[in-house]
């Protein structure tokens, strides 16, 4: 063999192997990162369950609340604005029989 040859096959060598090792690279990052993410998932996973609990928790907390002000409204409960008289069916009538001060 002569010189050029083996200077060609060294050069076609050193890009095949540039091109495998560097396909070889990606391929060890790829399975490291993977790994990484699959050991991270059952972590993430809890915390996602215990935000959704604690969403739920609120929600549950406003429900009621609101439930409870609809209730206390729908009542009639709290006293009436200013300007506005009670109702006149809540307040007591005279009653009929003249009481001790009636005679005088």
């Amino acid at each position: 063999m002569e010189r050029p040859e083996i200077v060609v096959l060294l050069l076609v060598g050193l890009l095949i192997g540039t091109g495998v090792g560097s396909a070889y690279a990606r391929a060890r990052r790829g399975w490291a990162d993977y790994q990484t993410v699959r050991k991270s998932v059952p972590g993430a996973r809890s915390a996602a369950w215990l935000l959704i609990r604690v969403a739920t928790t609120k929600i549950g907390v406003i429900a009621l609340l609101l439930v409870g002000a609809v209730a206390y409204a729908a009542a009639g409960g709290g006293p009436a604005p200013p300007g506005q008289t009670p109702d006149p069916s809540a307040t007591p009538s005279p009653s009929a029989t003249p009481g001790p001060r009636a005679e005088r």
